[in-house]
Order: structure tokens, then sequence, then C-alpha cells
């Protein structure tokens, strides 16, 4: 065999058991007993420490250094088996082990701290996270920004600075639209009811069937925190449900789709290779919020949607589609990211980017974080934080160590705004077709010209290519006023 084909035997092997690390997650999160906890973190820490050891075995260098390219695929997987021996590298291994135990441990912590509004029980867990990952950081990045080689894990090539730039020029435009559409004098009744679980979590599984969701390779489960795990041929998902707001569940179900449908649409010949996951968190994100947002929340769709709703629910407290739509659509300064509309969604990011940029460079003291998030909301927002599982405690991703994660949200809205352009363009008859619940062309599109890629294309390469021009927000703006404007009359 050639240096080549050993170096790619070893990274199959390698990517076989981080799925199974990633399977642990999965249960922690769905099925795990609490009392479970501590053993799962020794569990993890142990996967932790053998996929370190693989990831830096000095055969990788060697193999590196012999292995020679031919084709696009093999020069992709160089580059990044390359980019990610580098990186491990740099990190000690009884780091990584005292991470993933670490982050193991920190998710139930922070879980009951949610549930008892105690700020103060989850703080300890939280710095000692924080430190972890300075650490790591600094161990990675030397002499450059820490921020930055944090930012690697999910969105390589991309520097804080650049985020700051974009954040910097889309600010003006949300902050106006916002301004419009709340001064309206137009506000679209709520949805009101009771919708039970039984019912929600039918046609949540409808949905993702609609949107291409494939059950034979994956389930939907119920966690405190909907997210999507998994790849290859194994892409599962979760929701949540609220009996008296049935939109939770229903677009935190199509939003995973779109997750799911990612690692699940690459080309089978990456299976189980460096090449067989997405890209990048913000090319994640921009399939899973163009599912959510500017399929599943068009008019076109929620139309479709309004008589599914009816005919699960019976009869609904608004009146017609168009009211169902704006309902759909209702722009309100609320705490929650998740149940963000489109217009404060990514005012809900720069919030979360600026703190914990603050925080990993140490401006931000992990005992000052609660004020300055509830400060920073009510300026942002208008409204007085009022608890905290609806401020600082609301999301999983600090306890789970994932900073740097946060600004890939908004970075995927700016990707989904020049795919879905570019779709619109290709599509002419898309409207009509989710007007009749047929998602099959839109996500046909987004799995023909992204979703097979994989990691084969740089980010911003795979987005340009598919959208057939530079990376820009100016989409996701045009977007956002067009579809706000007609909804409001602004």
């Amino acid at each position: 065999m050639s240096a080549y084909d050993d170096l790619i035997a070893h990274q199959k092997d390698t990517q076989a058991l981080s799925e199974v690390m990633g399977r642990l997650g999965w249960d922690q999160e769905t099925m795990m007993p609490r009392g479970a906890a501590d053993q799962r973190a020794e569990e993890m820490a142990a996967m932790e420490s053998v996929l370190h050891a693989r990831r830096t075995d000095p055969r990788v260098g060697d193999w590196l250094d012999r292995a020679e390219a031919s084709g696009d695929v093999a020069r992709a997987n160089l580059r990044l088996i390359r980019r990610e021996y580098d990186r491990a590298t740099k990190v000690p291994a009884d780091l990584a082990k005292a991470l993933a135990k670490a982050t193991s441990r920190a998710q139930g912590i922070w879980a009951e701290a949610r549930a008892n509004e105690d700020v103060a029980a989850f703080l300890p867990t939280l710095a000692e996270i924080l430190r972890l990952r300075r650490e790591e950081a600094a161990a990675i990045a030397g002499d450059a920004d820490p921020y930055d080689a944090l930012l690697q894990d999910y969105e390589p090539g991309i520097t804080g600075a650049e985020l700051e730039a974009l954040f910097s020029r889309m600010r003006p435009r949300l902050v106006d639209l916002r301004g419009r559409v709340l001064s309206s004098g137009y506000n679209p009744e709520p949805l009101k009811g009771h919708f039970p679980e039984a019912a929600q979590l039918a046609l949540s599984a409808e949905l993702a069937a609609v949107f291409g969701y494939d059950f034979d390779r994956g389930r939907i489960d119920k966690a405190v925190h909907p997210f999507s795990s998994g790849s290859g041929h194994d892409a599962r998902i979760t929701t949540r449900v609220d009996e008296s707001e049935p939109f939770g569940c229903l677009y935190s179900t199509i939003h995973e789709v779109g997750h799911a449908c990612y690692e699940l649409n690459i080309d089978d010949a990456y299976l189980l290779t460096i090449l067989g996951g997405g890209v990048s968190m913000g090319v994640h994100e921009s399939q899973s919020r163009s599912y959510e947002n500017q399929m599943g929340r068009s008019r076109a769709f929620t139309g479709w949607l309004f008589g599914k709703m009816t005919e699960t629910f019976g009869n609904l407290n608004v009146k017609d589609a168009d009211a169902f739509h704006a309902a759909v659509n209702r722009v309100q300064s609320g705490y929650i990211r998740t149940e963000a509309d489109e217009v404060h969604y990514n005012l809900h990011i720069l919030l979360r980017f600026d703190l914990e940029r603050a925080l990993i460079t140490g401006d931000l003291q992990v005992a000052d974080l609660e004020a300055a998030w509830n400060d920073r909301f009510a300026a942002d927002f208008g409204v007085a934080v009022d608890k905290p599982s609806n401020g600082m405690l609301q999301d999983v991703h600090w306890s789970v160590g994932l900073f740097g994660y946060f600004p890939t949200y908004t970075l995927g809205n700016v990707y989904a705004g020049c795919l879905f352009k570019t779709l619109r363009e290709d599509l002419p008859h898309v409207d009509a077709q989710m007007a009749k619940g047929d998602l099959s062309g839109a996500t046909g599109w987004m799995a023909q010209n992204l979703q097979t890629h994989g990691g084969l294309y740089e980010p911003g390469e795979v987005v340009e290519r598919a959208a057939r021009a530079p990376v820009s927000e100016a989409p996701l703006l045009d977007y956002l006023d067009a579809k706000f404007g007609a909804i409001y009359g602004v």
C-alpha cells in the first residue's frame, strides 16, 4: 500500500471512532439516566484520549509527508488531514482529555441550573471550561488571536476581525428594519390554543419527511435543546415540545432536518473519511436556516402548513392562510434565540459573539457575565431579562465549550441568503411547488449544488460555487426587507 492508502485507512478508523463518540453524546442528551453523568464523563474522556492519540500519531505526519495526491478528492483529503494533524499536535493529550470530561459533566450541571434558575450553581463549571478552552486556544494560537484559534473548529479560515466587520455592516439595516416593523402599528395575532404533544410530534415527523429526511437512516427524539447528531448513514435529530406553542417543535424539527439532510446527502464515496461531513458550521447553518426560513416560513409553504395544522388541531384562532403566515413570522423582542423571528435573530447572535469573544480574551470575567448579558440585551432589545433561563442560561453551547460556534449562525444566514437567491433564479416555479407541500425541488437543488460535496471545498468556495457569486450579506438583508416589508407594510 502507498503512504496515501495507509493514511486514508488510518483516517477511516479514526472517523468511525469519532462517530461512536458522537453517539455517546446523542445518548447523553436523549436517553441516558441522570445518575450516569459522572460515568459518561469518564467514558467520553477515555474516547477522546483514544481519538487524540490517533490524530497525533507520528505515522500520520510521516504519511502526510510521503503521500502523493492524484485528483481533487485526494488533494482535499490531504489538506484537511494536515489541518487536523497540525492542530491536534499542538494540544496536549491531558488537556484534550480534561476538556472532554469537563464538558460532558457540565451538560447536566447546566441543565439543572437552567431548570432551577440558578446562575451561581453553573458559574464554577463555566469558569473551569473557559479556563480549559483558553489554555487550548493559547496552545494553538501561540502569539496570534486566541479567539481566532477557536473559530477554526467551526469555520476554518475566518477571523474574529472579519466577522466583526461583517456584523458591523449588517447591524444598521437590521436595526432599521426592526424599528420600522415595530413602529408599523401592525401586530399579527399570535397562534393560541392547546396543541397536544402527541399530535405535535406526529406532525413534526410528517414535516421531516416532507423536507426529505430519511427515517431509515435517522430518528427524532426529544431534548432540552434541539440538535442534530451523526453523519453518513446515521444522522439523528431532536426536537422539543410546548403544548401551548407548536411552532417551537415544528420549526426546530425543520431546522434540524436541514442539518441532517446535509450529512445524509454527502456523496457516499466520502463515507467515514474527513470529507464525509459538513465542511463548516456556517455552511451547515446555511442549510438548516434555509430549510427553516426561506422554505419553511415562506408564504407558499405556510399556506400549505395552515391546512395541515387545521387538519391536525382543528380550527385555529387565526382566520386564514395570510394571517397564519403573519403569525409564523411575527416580529417581537423575545428572549429566546431559537424562537426568535428572522429580524431579531442575528441581533441575538451579535450579542453572544461580543460576549464570548470578551470572555476568551479576558476582557470579561465569568462572574460579570450575567450582568453584561442583561445590560446588552436591554440595550439591543428594549426588554429587561426576567430570569436566567431567558438570559445567559438559555443556550447549551458554553457549557459544552463551544466558544466560537455562535457567529456561524449568522454566517449561515448570510450563506443561505446567497444560496436561495440563486435557487430562485434556477427554479422559477419553486413557490408553486412549495404551496403544494412539495419541497423536493428546493431541497434537491441544495443537495445537488452544495450538500453532496461534503468537505471537498473550503466553506466560502462551496457557497460561491453553488450561488455563482461572491459571498455577501446583501442577498440576506434584501430578502428580509422584502419579506417583512410585505407583511408589515413598511
